[in-house]
């Protein structure tokens, strides 16, 4: 019996074989020109078609899956993490963390890499043959949230309880209403039951996740479901997004901060110009280092002696000789030696 060709693509559209539709003329080619047995034939004809809706269905359960993107576990740089290893997500790389419904809660600053860890567990996941489904927990509790004041909330629930792994994303990122912790509860407690898997990322502690969704009660209740077969992992090191920059390098020297409190002899500087490296003697430097006598002051520029008790005096009587002789003075210049004269002593200036 032969069948025409248009014949033998009609019966293979019938099986719903489209890729051995596709590929059985070039295979049949080659192996009349290798000589392959009918057997070699049939092998390949069948494992081709094998791998290619093995590779659909991946690709359809990866769109259903709505991640933002997508990763592996061979993508992730374990170099700069210090408390997460390759070796302690073994278990959750395998079919028994989906099987058994085990769960992980990442914590960690922004950057740090949790939703990449959670993605590429999810498509590990898929990769084995179960689904998956990535959600905010922002949107998640949105959803729930204007499903119950619509009436249907257990439809609205069952798209997020059925999947075999959940990703729960950006848990304490956004503000959430004050039903977050009664949506969410339902949506845990029904996917605890059931034994399927969980994966949370937070950049909040678990005690703070109370304040976060508004119920400290149910908060508790949440996590200690998670947690029952899961575990807590918390990521460190630098931002991913930003360690180009050296932003959060732990070995970057800290940045210097200039102490309110000036020491006494350290020059304060107002603008941007730098103090001369050496500076014009002056009045006060002078009297520091004992070149002019605590009792006689004498003003540079004069020639003349000026005693602080005499400018200091401030009763009216008749000024002495020296303070009748301060027009001949360079202006300001008394002054400034009656002031500094006052600061050496610890007088209050006036």
């Amino acid at each position: 019996m032969r069948l025409a060709d248009h014949e033998l693509d009609a019966l293979l559209k019938r099986l719903h074989l489209a890729n051995t539709r596709r590929a059985w003329r070039e295979l049949a080619r080659r192996a009349e020109q290798e000589n392959w047995t009918y057997h070699d034939f049939l092998t390949l004809l069948v494992t081709e078609e094998i791998a290619h809706r093995q590779q659909t269905r991946l690709e359809r359960v990866v769109r259903r899956a709505r991640f933002p993107f997508l990763k592996t576990i061979d993508d992730f740089n374990f170099t700069f993490q210090s408390t997460v290893r390759l070796s302690l997500l073994g278990s959750a790389l395998s079919a028994d963390f989906t099987t058994e419904g085990h769960c992980l809660i990442f914590n960690g600053k922004p950057g740090r890499g949790k939703t990449h860890l959670a993605i590429a567990i999810a498509y590990r996941a898929i990769q084995h043959g179960f689904d998956a489904l990535f959600v905010t927990a922002a949107e998640l509790i949105d959803d729930l949230s204007a499903a119950f004041r619509a009436g249907r909330f257990a439809a609205a629930l069952a798209p997020y309880t059925h999947p075999s792994v959940l990703v729960v994303d950006e848990v304490g990122y956004l503000a959430c209403g004050t039903d977050a912790a009664n949506v969410l509860f339902h949506v845990v407690n029904d996917r605890h039951r059931k034994k399927r898997a969980m994966i949370f990322t937070t950049n909040k502690p678990l005690n703070q996740w109370g304040r976060v969704l508004h119920d400290e009660d149910l908060a508790h209740a949440i996590v200690d479901r998670v947690l029952e077969r899961g575990r807590f992992l918390a990521l460190d090191g630098p931002s991913m997004r930003t360690k180009h920059l050296g932003i959060d390098d732990p070995t970057a020297p800290e940045p210097s901060h200039q102490s309110a409190r000036t020491p006494a002899r350290e020059v304060i500087r107002i603008s941007g110009i730098d103090a001369p490296e050496f500076p014009e003697p002056t009045i006060l430097r002078r009297l520091r280092s004992g070149r002019v006598s605590r009792d006689t002051r004498r003003v540079r520029g004069t020639g003349k002696c000026c005693s602080p008790r005499v400018l200091a005096d401030g009763s009216g009587n008749k000024p002495s000789a020296c303070a009748a002789s301060r027009p001949s003075i360079q202006p300001g210049i008394c002054d400034l030696a009656l002031a500094a004269s006052r600061f050496t002593e610890g007088m209050p200036l006036r």
